[in-house]
């Protein structure tokens, strides 16, 4: 089943970054096109916590109750280090 929030979160940065694209392409004033960029970058983030914890409430806790979890924790432990640095 796909994650809707996750969903919803994309398709709202790929309007917003296609209106980027249309800004800097007319040569907008260049604040608001970084005003625009970091708003992306907030739904992008968003849509990644998101879909992290449908994963950990999901996958990992099925790999828990098959005895398989070390796997899925080694994932989602390189991922927080990716998404902290």
């Amino acid at each position: 089943m796909p994650n809707t929030q996750a969903l919803n979160l994309l398709k709202s940065a790929k309007g917003q970054l296609e209106a980027i694209i249309r800004m800097t392409e007319e040569e907008r004033y260049c604040v608001d096109i970084a005003i625009q960029i970091s708003a992306v970058e907030g739904l992008i983030k968003k849509a990644n916590m998101s879909i992290l914890k449908n994963h950990i409430e999901t996958c990992v806790r099925e790999s828990f109750e098959e005895g398989t979890h070390e796997e899925k924790l080694d994932e989602v432990i390189k991922i927080l280090n990716k998404y902290i640095k």
